[in-house]
């Protein structure tokens, strides 16, 4: 009871105060504003001026603006560079303003804010605004110690601080921030940044950014959560990333990137939607990183769904003169199989480039799932309809710092005002990516000057062409060999291919000059001249008893009829010499012992549908060729070759691309209407087109002397199975199974028969009996960042009676 008294009096006392407060408020304030007016103005209450104002009205001026609180100046202390001028420029108040000290405080904020200055102050002195100033030193330079795997120019293109600008310390930080994120793009999240200061004469400083790189940060472990149908390693198979091995040393899949495990969830999705599971989602992917910064722990937690097959597929067109039914060929998937997304991706675009092909320009295709989930069944609907208008309207280019612009253009499948094509937009990308000349390609669509225009941004990211070859290896045809080359492929920017190379090995060497234009006059013309000089010693190799030399030139011309078809004419002129040729050789080869010359023309027609050139898993290649030997010099014959491959994925049976079958075969034939072709034009078989057997070791042979003698009438084919090793994909290793067969004949003509009775010869030397040989085995290839190497063993399942075989084979590389 006390207290609440005590409060209630408490309350009734501050009340009365308040009350006074507000009366004082009410009645005096005028009064006081009134009389401030008065002092001001020199005039009494009626609004007269007092007498005797004269003297005394200034004096009273200045006293009562002395009370007012206005600033009468302002001064500025401690710059050196910045102009007074530029500093009042800041401020919030100037002089005539009274001393607000919001407006004082906001003009203390704004000084800071330029960044100009280290420390600012504001004192009043009197009628005087006092403004004390520290400047920011000016950078001299910026450097970086410490750094190896970021250079110093990566580096700059990161930090804001540049030479001659004004040094802030938070301005330092974000800097050092930026150095850490790039390095944790890198996988190196244990790195430290310390930025450090020296001072220098005249407020200037040097930046030293002094960096502790430290060992990255690897993947210890990468485990999933909620996969049933798919077991752990395989989904790890599937990711990008991968667990840190100590064989991981040549890949950096086994450091932790946050961009890669984006490209993980792609991925996963891709594979579990390839399998039928079409309400895969990815709930989360996260990675822990160790106490000791140097290991990440990633998990992946999946919702697999339930797995589908394909029902009823149908396709609606809704365009003149398309039918849906005709389309249903361009549609890989089948009914009672498993849903792919993938063939539903390809689907589409098979669709779309058949209309297209068609006559329909714009069409759009999308497909519709009407699932069925109580039989896990879905239903696939292709609509088909006229998409909108679109006309290219301009093709722009961007990151060809040193490509010139229209080497890029003449790839495009498109030009400006054509009608936009998706799949001729594809086929560009693709061109562009065979060029070699880049690291990444990306073409993407903008908005044009109106509704139914678009540009095109094609953007490329310059990758080095040159190339400087010096190393060394072992081949079993060749021996110990040396290998030199200068080459470059995109010479100064233009798309000229020129290179100089040389080969010293124990059986062969050879040298090489070769300039190629693949737009020669800037037309769908591509031209090249090659000069050569190779030696080769068949006695090494043990497949004949003498040495052959060939030098000479050739000059190259080829046009494409369309993206699949091609032809390329040649003209070359050799001299020819077979030398070093023992006592004891064939009365074949004795009989040749001299130099020849050769003059030739050929041409080659190629039909190529495979989906890559330089790594098919579909499609085939067929090649024609035709040489005439006789346009002058001393050698007359027509030679004709053909040869094709077809590659058959498995991807369906074996769920991996890199399952696939590639079969090979060939054939040749070679003319002489005079019979004087000579030993080093006829055909040879062993090694690269009969493994089993060595280099031009198997087919006709003089049954005396065991040489090899090669025929006029060679044929060949090769089955090989193609397969994924079960080891990890880092390694760059595959593996391979194949049979391959031939058959070589027709060794001898007129010539070699007159020669051989010349000699005292008898015709039982020639062994010429045109059986089929076989050979079978397994191989591996090892993609190093040296080079290919590869590893062939094979055994002879059919041979000849003076055949040389060769089980085991090793080829190595520094280019391919």
């Amino acid at each position: 009871m006390v207290a609440l008294s005590a409060a209630t009096r408490s309350r009734g006392y501050a009340l009365r105060l308040n009350r006074a407060a507000l009366l004082a408020t009410t009645c005096l304030l005028p009064m006081a504003l009134d009389r401030v007016a008065m002092a001001q103005t020199g005039r009494n209450s009626s609004g007269a001026v007092p007498p005797h104002a004269g003297g005394k009205r200034q004096a009273s001026a200045v006293k009562a603006a002395s009370r007012s609180g206005l600033i009468e100046t302002i001064q500025i202390d401690g710059n050196h560079r910045i102009e007074t001028g530029t500093i009042l420029s800041y401020m919030a108040v100037q002089p005539g303003d009274p001393f607000d000290p919001e407006r004082i405080d906001h003009s203390l904020k704004t000084l800071y804010a330029t960044g100009l200055f280290s420390d600012v102050k504001l004192d009043r002195q009197g009628n005087t605004l006092v403004v004390k100033l520290v400047e920011n030193p000016i950078i001299n330079r910026v450097a970086f110690e410490g750094n190896h795997k970021l250079t110093d120019e990566q580096l700059r293109k990161i930090v804001q601080l540049r030479q001659r600008a004004v040094f802030t310390p938070l301005q330092a930080q974000a800097d050092r921030q930026a150095i850490l994120a790039a390095y944790a793009g890198s996988g190196r999240f244990a790195a430290s940044v310390e930025p450090k200061i020296v001072r220098l004469p005249d407020n200037r400083v040097d930046v030293i950014y002094e960096i502790t790189e430290g060992d990255a940060t690897l993947i210890s472990r990468i485990a999933f959560v909620g996969n049933k149908a798919f077991s752990e390693g395989r989904l790890r198979e599937v990711v990008d990333s991968r667990e840190t091995r100590w064989w991981r040393f040549l890949s950096s899949s086994d450091t932790y990137n946050p961009e890669r495990i984006n490209y993980d969830k792609e991925l996963l999705r891709r594979f579990y939607l390839q399998n039928g599971y079409v309400d895969f989602k990815v709930r989360d992917a996260h990675a822990e990183l160790s106490q000791d910064r140097k290991s990440f722990f990633i998990t992946y937690v999946l919702d697999e769904g339930e797995r589908y097959k394909v029902g009823k597929i149908t396709v609606e067109s809704k365009l003149r003169h398309v039918k849906g039914d005709t389309l249903l060929g361009d549609i890989s998937l089948r009914s009672h199989h498993w849903y792919d997304g993938d063939a539903v991706e390809q689907s589409v675009q098979a669709i779309s480039d058949d209309v297209q092909n068609r006559g329909y320009a714009f069409v759009q295709v999308k497909p519709r799932i009407l699932r069925h989930p109580e039989t896990h069944i879905v239903d696939l609907v292709f609509d088909v309809t006229e998409g909108p208008r679109v006309y290219v309207e301009r093709i722009d280019i961007s990151g060809n710092t040193r490509t010139k612009d229209k080497v890029i253009r003449r790839e495009f499948r498109l030009a400006e005002g054509d009608a936009y094509n998706a799949a001729n937009v594809r086929r560009s990308r693709a061109r562009l990516e065979n060029l070699g000349y880049f690291n990444s390609v990306d073409i993407s669509q903008s908005p044009g000057s109106t509704a139914d225009r678009v540009v095109l941004n094609g953007r490329v990211s310059e990758k080095s062409t040159g190339e400087l070859t010096l190393g060394g290896g072992f081949s079993t045809t060749a021996g110990a060999l040396l290998n030199v080359g200068l080459r470059e492929r995109n010479f100064i920017g233009s798309g000229i291919d020129a290179g100089i190379s040389g080969v010293i090995a124990q059986a062969q060497s050879q040298a090489n000059l070769n300039v190629t234009d693949p737009y020669f006059l800037d037309r769908n013309l591509v031209a090249g001249v090659d000069l050569y000089h190779t030696s080769l010693d068949n006695r090494y190799t043990g497949i004949a008893l003498y040495s052959e030399r060939r030098t000479g030139a050739s000059a190259r011309m080829g046009y494409a009829f369309n993206e699949h078809l091609r032809q390329s004419w040649d003209y070359s002129i050799t001299t020819r010499s077979v030398y070093n040729v023992a006592t004891n050789a064939s009365i074949f080869i004795r009989d040749q012992v001299g130099s020849s010359l050769l003059s030739q023309i050929g041409q080659t027609f190629t039909i190529d549908y495979r989906d890559s050139v330089v790594n098919p898993h579909t499609g085939f290649v067929v090649r024609f060729g035709l040489d005439y030997a006789g346009i002058g010099g001393g050698v007359n014959y027509v030679r004709g070759k053909l040869d094709g491959s077809y590659y058959i994925p498995l991807d369906y049976f074996s769920g991996n691309h890199l399952w696939g079958i590639a079969l090979t075969a060939g054939a040749g034939y070679l003319y002489s209407p005079d019979d004087n072709e000579r030993i080093i034009d006829h055909f040879f078989m062993g090694g690269a087109n009969l493994r089993g057997f060595m280099s031009g070791g198997a087919g006709p042979h003089d049954s005396v002397s065991r040489d090899s003698l090669g025929g006029r009438l060679l044929v060949t084919q090769s089955t090989e199975l193609r397969f994924p090793l079960p080891i990890s994909a880092d390694l760059g290793l595959s593996g391979r199974a194949f049979v391959d067969i031939g058959s070589l004949t027709q060794a001898a003509n007129k010539r070699t028969a007159a020669a051989l009775a010349s000699m005292g010869g008898t015709p039982g030397e020639l062994n010429d009996d045109g059986i089929i040989r076989v050979g079978a085995g397994v191989g591996v290839s090892w993609q190093t960042p040296f080079g290919l190497i590869n590893l062939d063993v094979a055994a002879p399942v059919s041979k000849g009676p003076y055949d040389q075989t060769q089980i085991f084979r090793f080829g190595f590389g520094t280019r391919f």
